[in-house]
């Protein structure tokens, strides 16, 4: 699996003198989207789990409703070609409906759990998500290059397997902007937790939707932004 994300490269190492070495640093590798035979993206991310990259990225962005409005999704060669079944009528609620509550404890465990990337820890190059039901059991943790499209993969992963969102917790490292609380929220997520912090308009996203930010999630002390309620 490393080799299709991993490469070996040559560099120069400057510290005092210069010495010629090699190392393997994460691939780039692009990813285009066709829908019923038409061009809707290309996505720049690391080559794995890229089906459950695809279908999280169509539900999030309300292209689909679920994995029903799929009649079937091929990846072949930097391609994925999906074709949609029937009518689809996606509405996309602005407040989540949950009433899940979940201990600091397992906040923290949570976080833990998706920075123990071997590959983050080979490269520093990549970021993680993971999706926790009850806020504990861990149902899917997933790296890529971007955040956005770690979230993605475990948002995929979750409807391939018909979790159901609003008993979970999503995981993330580095910044929070507003795109990963909409992400969330489409999917009636309640609860995200990061190293990071959000930014303002995350916030007040997250405010409006019934979403609970918990930011620098370090050690054993947090930051929460957003309806604290939500943790014990």
């Amino acid at each position: 699996m490393k080799d299709r994300i991993l490469e070996k490269v040559e560099y120069t190492g400057v510290d005092g003198g210069c010495t010629a070495s090699s190392e393997r640093i994460v691939r780039e590798t692009a990813l285009s989207i066709r829908i019923d035979g038409e061009h809707f993206a290309t996505a720049m991310l690391m080559a794995t789990m890229e089906k459950e990259f695809v279908i999280g990225h169509l539900f999030a962005q309300g292209v689909i409703a679920g994995t029903d409005d799929i009649a079937s999704i091929t990846v072949k060669n930097n391609v994925a070609e999906v074709t949609l079944s029937g009518t689809r009528n996606k509405s996309t609620s602005r407040l989540v409906r949950s009433d899940l509550k979940v201990r600091k404890e397992d906040v923290f465990d949570c976080v833990r759990a998706i920075l123990k990337s071997e590959v983050f820890a080979e490269t520093e190059a990549v970021h993680s998500a993971g999706l926790f039901l009850h806020g504990k059991e861990p149902v899917c943790i997933a790296e890529d290059l971007g955040r956005h499209h770690a979230l993605d993969k475990v948002i995929g992963y979750g409807l391939l397997h018909n979790v159901d969102f609003s008993r979970t917790l999503a995981a993330s490292t580095g910044r929070q902007p507003s795109e990963m609380i909409l992400k969330c929220r489409n999917v009636n997520i309640p609860i995200i937790a990061t190293k990071g912090v959000p930014t303002t308009l995350a916030v007040e996203i997250a405010g409006e939707a019934g979403i609970t930010i918990a930011g620098l999630v370090r050690g054993d002390t947090m930051i929460v932004y957003s309806h604290p309620e939500r943790i014990e």
